[in-house]
């Protein structure tokens, strides 16, 4: 009994001890935690401190001015006799209703138009990587360098509306210069630093992270591979470098997705990898060219790939190839599948895009392109990218295609002159019936269907044919809208 008793009561005080022990370890784990997160975050902070620290010398304050012509105001002649050259009516006229004090117009008037940017030096002799919209299309240029030196009239050397990059030199030597990062390795969470002068308020700091890569489709540009990121970005911003945590530069922040005008936790970024291939064209000839194929190509959606029979939706499929352009010459079609280019996997339309205007006209494409459900390599030689027009498409008088909710019609002599389309290649829309399948697709009148189901068509009979013989109620259309043609899936009831 009393070693039943002194085993329980040795029980008890093992599990006190063991309770006791417990205590003593959150006791004390409790506040060894703590101490490890305030460490953590006064190196992150420090982490923060040091880039900023390093990269502040070679951020700059760019002023910009501009005079432009305001509109001419009105004032009271009091002179007889005096004749107003910008007036339809004549002084007779006016005399009859003022007397004369009637009103004259003024020559017109010039107003001085200034704006706050920023930018970053790039180099010891004074360049300096900014935005477009921030020093293009201006009179003078002044740039201010953190330690109070001010450079009036920095010259411009060449600016790049497409992809919102512009170069800016300033006199001088042995400037600080912002250490080039490396952009391509830019991941979504990592803490990143925006540097620039909002709201001509200098050297403002804001941290936050990358929240998305290869952004595209935001309008801002016309090539576009913006980094994103929560970094507050505001007005006056625009040109200043996005940082790493090692003090390098990573994007030129460019702009904000915002429905005030002010922040709203989006920021746009130029990656630096793109900017400097801009920005050594820029410094050698002024100006940008860029590489031409000479297609229009899509992304391949689920339907895509389901109705084209493809084993994957990896790749661009080509819409269109403009006659005679670099495409053209080297054999590419309309339904080719580019999986590769120049041995490196084609990923996205608008990657594919970038990369091709980052090529230099003249040097060779290599593509791994898949046709007919077989794959050949076609070497396309690339011409220099022309301007860009952008066509619209005339409208016509509806009729009923009951199926897709549009009317088509063979193409006539008179229909291929007046929307510029070839003779029996084809047929045209002349007709969408609102709400319909065909309208929510964005089909237009005005448009040539040039297939269906991969199988051409050139006249409404071969068209209904094609539609009437569509499997699942989805028709794969190739539509041809100007220039440029594009595939659209449309889904109907019958």
């Amino acid at each position: 009994m009393n070693a039943q008793r002194r085993g329980k009561t040795s029980l008890f005080r093992s599990i006190s001890v063991a309770l006791l022990a417990t205590g003593f370890l959150v006791t004390w784990v409790g506040p060894v935690s703590a101490q490890a997160d305030k460490q953590a975050a006064r190196e992150l902070s420090s982490a923060f401190s040091a880039a900023a620290k390093e990269a502040m010398p070679a951020v700059v304050s760019i002023k910009i001015e501009k005079t432009v012509e305001a509109e001419p105001l009105m004032r009271f002649n009091s002179q007889q006799g005096s004749t107003d050259p910008f007036s339809p009516f004549g002084d007779d006229f006016l005399r009859r209703f003022f007397g004369n004090r009637f009103p004259q117009r003024m020559a017109p008037q010039k107003r001085l138009e200034q704006g706050l940017g920023s930018g970053f030096i790039i180099s010891k002799d004074g360049y300096i990587l900014t935005n477009n919209h921030v020093v293009g299309d201006v009179d003078k240029i002044t740039v201010e360098l953190q330690d109070g030196r001010k450079f009036e009239n920095a010259k411009l050397i060449g600016t790049d509306p497409a992809s919102e990059v512009a170069l800016i030199k300033i006199d001088g030597d042995n400037f600080p210069v912002l250490p080039m990062g490396d952009s391509k390795n830019a991941k979504i969470g990592d803490w990143v630093v925006a540097i620039g002068n909002p709201f001509g308020l200098n050297e403002t700091v804001t941290v936050g992270v990358i929240s998305a890569v290869g952004r595209s489709n935001v309008h801002i540009a016309t090539y576009e591979d913006f980094i994103q990121t929560d970094a507050a970005i505001n007005p006056g911003n625009s040109g200043g470098p996005l940082i790493d945590l090692d003090g390098r530069v990573i994007g030129i922040n460019t702009a904000i997705f915002s429905q005030s005008g002010g922040y709203m936790g989006i920021g746009f970024a130029i990656p630096i990898d793109m900017a400097r291939t801009i920005e050594e064209q820029l410094k050698a000839h002024g100006k940008v060219t860029r590489g031409y194929l000479g297609i229009y190509g899509q992304d391949i959606t689920s339907d895509m790939q389901e109705l084209l029979q493809l084993k994957s939706d990896q790749g661009v499929i080509v819409a269109s190839v403009e006659k005679g352009a670099p495409a053209d010459k080297a054999g590419l079609e309309s339904h080719d599948v580019l999986l590769e280019m120049n041995g490196k996997k084609i990923e996205s339309y608008d990657a594919f895009r970038n990369e091709i205007a980052m090529l230099a006209p003249g040097s060779s494409a290599r593509f791994l392109v898949l046709r007919n459900g077989q794959t050949q390599r076609i070497t396309v030689t690339l011409g220099e990218r022309p301007v860009e027009i952008a066509r619209g498409a005339a409208q016509k008088q509806p009729q009923s295609q009951e199926a897709l909710g549009l009317q088509v019609q063979t193409v006539t002599k008179d229909l291929a002159e007046q929307f510029g389309y070839p003779l029996g290649e084809g047929v045209i829309v002349t007709g969408v019936a609102p709400g319909s399948p065909a309208a929510e697709t964005g089909i237009e009148p005005g448009d040539l269907i040039e297939s269906v189901n991969r199988q051409a068509v050139n006249s409404v009979d071969e068209f209904e044919k094609a539609v009437n013989g569509a499997k699942d109620n989805k028709v794969l259309l190739l539509v041809k809208r100007g220039d440029l043609s594009q595939f659209v899936v449309v889904k109907f009831a019958r």
